[in-house]
């Protein structure tokens, strides 16, 4: 579904990303763990069009995509979830998600997946009216999960989705993600807990100071000696 080849993103003069190459087969939940400042979040960037690379190609559903821009790369069924979550506060729960389909026009398929949303987190049900900035830490990382829902993506972007979030609340979305997941959503995961993000994926891929330096079986990685000891704790 998508691969990475040999993209090199940069800040100005300084290179965030060296040689990145990464595949993702559809139907896969992939991981990608790695220490602040490893260079996850400019991958998600370089991915979605926020930040292309310099060099290198990515490809999705057999296209090239690395000089596309942004909103094309979401018409086309990619969405990026942001760190920080990013709704817009001052909109409504249910005009956030409006916000999600903007680039959509089948009426009725939007209401479906309306109705879908809601069920996957009632909790929004409650506060559609509510002003998102209103929302808490953990109902608003549900809700920029729902937007993005909402542009029916064939591969979701999630970057930290448990930044910053209570165990319970973490608990909760991990299985909304496995459930997303399920029903037939590819996503690839950024995420700083990385025992939490390897049991629920796939496969994942180990990033340090801008390079990946090791992939394998989620479960292979969870076994791993110096992935224990570098990001598991142990």
């Amino acid at each position: 579904m998508l691969t990475i080849e040999s993209i090199n993103t940069y800040y100005g003069n300084i290179r965030a990303l060296k040689n990145i190459s990464i595949d993702i087969a559809q139907g896969e939940i992939v991981a990608l763990i790695g220490a602040n400042g490893a260079g996850k979040t400019t991958t998600l960037k370089s991915i979605s069009g926020i930040t292309p690379p310099r060099t290198g190609r990515i490809r999705f559903m057999g296209k090239e995509i690395q000089n596309a821009a942004p909103e094309k790369i979401v018409a086309m069924g990619l969405c990026h979830v942001p760190e920080g979550r990013h709704i817009f506060p001052q909109l409504s729960v249910m005009e956030n998600l409006e916000m999600g389909a903007f680039l959509r026009r089948d009426k009725a398929e939007i209401k479906k997946d309306l109705d879908y949303i809601m069920s996957l987190f009632p909790i929004l049900a409650q506060r559609r009216k509510q002003a998102g900035g209103t929302l808490s830490g953990g109902e608003q990382q549900m809700l920029a999960i729902s937007r993005a829902l909402m542009g029916r993506p064939k591969l979701l972007l999630l970057d930290e989705p448990s930044l910053g979030l209570a165990p319970l609340i973490i608990r909760q979305i991990f299985e909304i993600i496995e459930q997303i997941n399920r029903s037939g959503t590819t996503i690839f995961l950024i995420e700083q807990n990385a025992n939490l993000a390897l049991k629920s994926s796939h496969r994942g891929y180990v990033m340090e100071n801008g390079e990946i330096t090791l992939t394998d079986t989620a479960d292979k990685l969870l076994s791993n000696e110096d992935v224990k000891k570098a990001y598991l704790g142990i």
